[in-house]
């Protein structure tokens, strides 16, 4: 009977109280998989999401804290629709980065008006503050999960594919060589000739316009929240671990850093297959 209770103590004692503040669409569906198998763990899970949303919605396993946005699901629906048509939609290199800039710069305010509200909603942030999380589990994509990670000097663990314009590789001090890496639009692999590093170098420039574009207004809106100057850069090098959602079976192989582990597969249905 001791052993029995000692057993159940260092159970409760390995369990954790975990913050969750996911990015919505396919995203949040991939790491709702990984929470259902930390709930069934004995682990304490709070999500803070918007209460207009795609798929975020309530369930048993975890502990759902919503919050205002100044915006209607139509439009919410409308912005994700028209940005998967883009994905498909045919074109020119240059003709494909102006509708790709034209979705990113809708996309990005709505988003960026989403983590703006919940920073600043005092009643949740308290809450969050007096809660005593272990950890902030969130997907980078969006950096406003890390802003939270930072103002309550919590660990944070990533859960990603890949970040835009290399930000992963920059903040993990990942080597991300263009003559190696193939990058967006190219359709190139990671063996090139000399020509193919050409273009795959030419293709990399507007991602620096692009992603300053878009990342600059949370380094503002962190720098505010946590009264001191900030980058989008140096806040996610403050992750503990990147899981990351690559496999090289069906991807090109490329540089790693220790704390950034590949988790391929996490997200796909669990079926049983014939004999």
């Amino acid at each position: 009977a001791t052993l029995v209770l000692l057993l159940s103590l260092l159970s409760l004692a390995a369990a954790g109280k975990l913050l969750v503040v996911p990015v919505d669409g396919s995203h949040w569906l991939s790491m709702r998989e990984v929470l259902d198998g930390l709930k069934q763990k004995g682990h304490e899970i709070v999500v803070v999401a918007p209460e207009i949303n795609i798929h975020i919605k309530p369930t048993k396993n975890f502990v759902m804290k919503m919050y205002p946005v100044p915006f209607t699901q139509e439009e919410l629906d409308h912005t994700f629709w028209r940005t998967t048509q883009e994905l498909f939609e045919e074109g020119s290199f240059l003709e494909r980065i102006v509708k790709r800039y034209e979705g990113v710069k809708n996309a990005s305010a709505m988003f960026l008006s989403t983590c703006t509200h919940l920073l600043h909603n005092k009643e949740l942030v308290r809450y969050l503050e007096e809660s005593k999380f272990d950890a902030v589990f969130t997907d980078p994509l969006l950096p406003c999960g890390q802003i939270l990670a930072e103002h309550l000097s919590l660990p944070s663990v990533f859960f990603l594919q890949q970040m835009p314009c290399g930000l992963d590789a920059e903040a993990t001090q990942c080597p991300n060589p263009p003559s190696y890496v193939p990058r967006v639009f190219t359709d190139l692999t990671d063996h090139m000739n000399f020509l193919q590093r050409v273009k795959n170098l030419i293709f990399d420039i507007p991602n620096f316009f692009l992603c300053d574009f878009v990342f600059q207004p949370y380094a503002q809106l962190a720098s505010e929240f946590l009264q001191r100057d900030v980058t989008v850069t140096g806040l996610l090098s403050q992750a503990s671990i990147w899981l990351v959602k690559l496999d090289f079976v069906l991807h090109y192989p490329r540089p790693l850093m220790p704390n950034m582990i590949l988790v391929s597969g996490v997200n796909c249905a669990h079926k049983q297959l014939p004999q």
